[in-house]
């Protein structure tokens, strides 16, 4: 089990190259585990879960 290295959606988009909108997709597809809303209301993911879900589908 990891600890969730929760961004929101921009810097999540920044740090993997994924654009915020196909990272929303994701979340509402179920393909991302939804963490909540930061203060802004942007979504919040697992950085790593992304991550690991870019380099399965590059796979």
């Amino acid at each position: 089990m990891h600890i969730p290295l929760l961004v929101d959606t921009r810097a999540a988009s920044v740090a993997t190259g994924a654009r915020p909108g196909t990272i929303r997709i994701w979340l509402y597809r179920g393909h991302l585990t939804h963490h909540g809303h930061d203060r802004a209301g942007r979504a919040l993911v697992d950085l790593r879960e992304l991550e690991n879900h870019l380099a399965d589908k590059a796979a």
